[in-house]
């Protein structure tokens, strides 16, 4: 049973371990390894050909500080007025380049081939091949019509497509790109004095906008960012709750085996040898649990991260766990258990033979007496006021055992909040039913509308059923001084008191020339409450102010409303129509009514969708909550049967004095019973106090109150039992062994 024990412990915690290290190592390396194996630019500069020739631009790869460049390329901007590949419309930049190698950003091809003619284009594909299907297939844009002949991917985004020289001269372009590498790039700082080596001698507002690619560094893991914080805890909780739960199991394993090293010694073996063949017992188990630890957890690691960085711009970047990590599970976490047990066996070494054979059959005389002697004068039931004392007996496996439940109490806890926080976060509910009605945009099979924008909302509006109707428009528009477009969601209809939109600083974005954005977006861009930048579609541009930040948003899109739309595009271009329904309306009759009124609309009641990271923070915060429970209630089960080996002869004499079984297992559950409520009590106050630390600290999303403040009592009350239900799920089996020890067999020496 013992070995079965260790065997289990091992095996939760190397899960748990490998879990953590996984997230923990996963941050940043997928976006360093793949920037150096492209050769990604540090900065992405666009120079204006009026005011500086490609002979000036091509003499700065030589200046100092540059370690390689690359261009000059001539670089246009197309408009693409319609729906494309599953994007929506918007500006699109082209640049033009005979092949994708180079000692500067060598572009990976996914697919296809490289442009070589006139009317090609090669698009790029940050989601990594997804659009390959494509292929072949004609994008119209205003300058001219284009053939896709593959797909490729730029670690420093550096273009939206590229094309033949020829091509992009024709296309009149309005800049010429250099890439450059630098050979101190570590920060802004120094890539901002590199640039200025680069530009001097140059004539003054040469450079158009220069991207870094810290910006991208940053955008790539900016959804990974916001959760990673928040497993990284877990992370750490599993790591010190593995180590406590091993070390107190297998120490106890040890000390329980002294009257074995005894009798070895008596026989023959040296203490070096005695201890030997202890550590080795000890190991076979935790051996076989780690290597199906390591197997579960490599397993686990995978879907965890891939959920954690889902919807990313990755690039050829490989979100996985790293290769190292099953190797330093299969080692490090047998060395942690043979630490574990070398302590206690190191203290058998010292023994003589009688010692150690005496030394594990119970406490020494006098500890824990003056705690039984006093809770024997209470009023207490004897079998109750027995079991509490008992822990007393052996006070160093007491602490360790509640120190694991305690970590486990406070690791319910924090899952529990965190998960209620992240609930609150994606569900803007507002008690009304809603009804998300999708347009055709990006339908495969797409359906001719019979009704305009302006029509189908109108009709929506005027279907039974209806209270509110806000309509969102999607496009892609430019931001001036970058390279990269940016997605605009453009709110219209009945947006006041909407509360599908979480502004948690400064206001919604409601008026002409004002948007909205998420922490993620507005750190990117380096903007702040109160800036302007400026829009640039289809040849208008726009300067508007932001003036909200919502709570959390796409670090690549920014909210909103129809008024700044109009004043960039006469096109509303909607793509999605959220209804609030009345009070009692019949939801189905009312998507009947509307597929009926114009079958390319597809309505279906809204529910909250969690997004791919929420879903991964949970389902790991649940993952590692189940381990390490599983973990402290093997860790209490492991320490009663320790005790009920070293107590049988006084259960024995208990029994034969006239304790009954039940009483047995009232003393046995009892003695872990309140050292759950104690951790409840110490554990549930710390998870509380860390939960809020955790999520006022995120740097990418912004909690309001109301998501942070999810204490209510039944759930406080929930948690708090949490201590209790793993002390008493690892007692009870003990103790039914214990209540089944025959008086007999026990007492048969004395």
């Amino acid at each position: 049973m013992q070995t079965v024990v260790i065997g289990l412990v091992v095996f939760c915690s190397t899960a748990t371990v490998l879990l953590a290290l996984a997230v923990i190592s996963a941050a940043r390396a997928p976006f360093d390894d793949a920037f150096d194996g492209q050769r990604g630019a540090h900065v992405v500069a666009a120079f204006d050909p009026a005011a500086a020739s490609a002979e000036q631009l091509a003499a700065t790869a030589h200046r100092p500080g540059v370690e390689a460049a690359a261009g000059p390329f001539d670089q246009a901007v197309v408009e693409v007025p319609a729906d494309w590949l599953g994007r929506p419309p918007g500006p699109l930049t082209l640049v033009g380049r005979s092949d994708p190698a180079g000692p500067v950003d060598r572009v990976a091809l996914l697919s296809g081939r490289w442009a070589d003619k006139p009317g090609e284009v090669v698009v790029n594909d940050p989601f990594g091949g997804a659009a390959t299907r494509f292929l072949n297939s004609s994008l119209d844009t205003r300058s001219g019509q284009f053939t896709i002949v593959g797909f490729a991917t730029s670690m420093s985004q550096s273009a939206g497509g590229w094309v033949t020289p020829e091509q992009a001269a024709a296309l009149h372009p309005t800049a010429r790109q250099m890439l450059y590498r630098f050979s101190d790039a570590s920060g802004e700082q120094q890539l901002t004095a590199a640039m200025g080596t680069v530009t001097e001698g140059l004539p003054e507002h040469a450079l158009a906008n220069a991207q870094s690619y810290l910006v991208l560094k940053q955008a790539f893991s900016a959804g990974a960012d916001a959760y990673l914080p928040l497993m990284t805890v877990f992370g750490v909780l599993g790591l010190v709750v593995a180590a406590l739960i091993v070390g107190n199991v297998v120490s106890g394993a040890v000390v329980s085996g002294y009257r074995h090293i005894g009798v070895l010694k008596s026989i023959g073996f040296t203490p070096r040898q005695v201890v030997t063949v202890y550590l080795t017992m000890v190991s076979v188990p935790a051996a076989v649990g780690t290597v199906l630890g390591t197997v579960a957890g490599w397993a686990a690691s995978q879907p965890i991260l891939q959920g954690a960085f889902a919807g990313i711009t990755t690039g050829t970047a490989v979100i996985e766990p790293a290769g190292w990590l099953p190797p330093a599970t299969l080692i490090g976490v047998p060395l942690l258990v043979v630490l574990a047990a070398l302590v206690p066996a190191s203290r058998a070494h010292r023994l003589s033979a009688a010692q150690a054979i005496s030394a594990g059959s119970a406490p020494r005389n006098g500890r824990g007496l003056k705690v039984q002697r006093r809770l024997s004068g209470t009023r207490l039931p004897r079998a109750v006021s027995l079991g509490l004392g008992q822990p007393f007996a052996r006070p160093a496996r007491t602490a360790l055992t509640m120190s694991a439940i305690v970590l486990g109490v406070l690791t319910v806890t924090v899952t529990t909040g965190l998960s209620t926080t992240l609930t609150r976060l994606v569900d803007h509910g507002d008690g009304h039913t809603h009804v998300t009605v999708q347009t055709n945009h990006f339908s495969a099979d797409k359906i001719e509308p019979r009704l305009t924008p302006d029509q189908t909302t109108a009709m929506l509006r005027a279907t039974p059923g209806a209270e509110r109707v806000v309509a969102r428009g999607l496009v892609q528009v430019g931001l001036v001084g970058t390279t990269q477009p940016v997605f605009a969601n453009f709110y219209g209809g009945d947006t006041a008191g909407s509360k599908r939109l979480q502004v948690v600083k400064g206001r919604a974005a409601t008026g002409p020339n004002e948007i909205e954005a998420g922490p993620s977006f507005l750190k990117q861009h380096g903007l702040k409450l109160g800036d302007r930048l400026t829009l640039d579609l289809d040849g208008r541009q726009l300067a508007v102010t932001v003036v909200g930040e919502e709570s959390e948003g796409n670090p690549r899109a920014f909210t909103s409303n129809d008024a700044t739309r109009a004043a960039l595009t006469d096109d509303p271009h909607a793509v999605e129509y959220d209804v609030t329904l009345a009070e009692g309306a019949d939801a189905q009759a009312y998507q009947r009514a509307v597929t009926a009124a114009d079958p390319s609309l597809s309505p279906s009641v809204f529910a909250p969708d969690p997004p791919g990271p929420i879903v991964a923070v949970v389902g790991f915060a649940t993952v590692f909550t189940v381990l390490l429970s599983v973990a402290a209630a093997l860790g209490v089960f492991n320490t009663l049967l320790l005790t009920i080996r070293e107590r049988r002869r006084d259960l024995g004499m208990l029994k034969s004095i006239g304790m009954t079984p039940r009483q047995v297992v009232a003393m046995t559950v009892t003695s872990v019973a309140w050292q759950g409520v104690v951790s409840a009590a110490l554990g549930v106050p710390a998870g509380i106090l860390a939960h809020r630390l955790l999520v006022e600290n995120v740097g990418s999303i912004v909690f309001t109150e109301w998501m942070i403040d999810v204490w209510s009592t039944p759930m406080l009350a929930a948690v708090a039992l949490a201590g209790v239900a793993i002390a008493v799920l690892g007692a009870l089996l003990p103790a039914r062994s214990a209540a089944r020890l025959p008086i007999a067999e026990v007492l048969h020496n004395e």
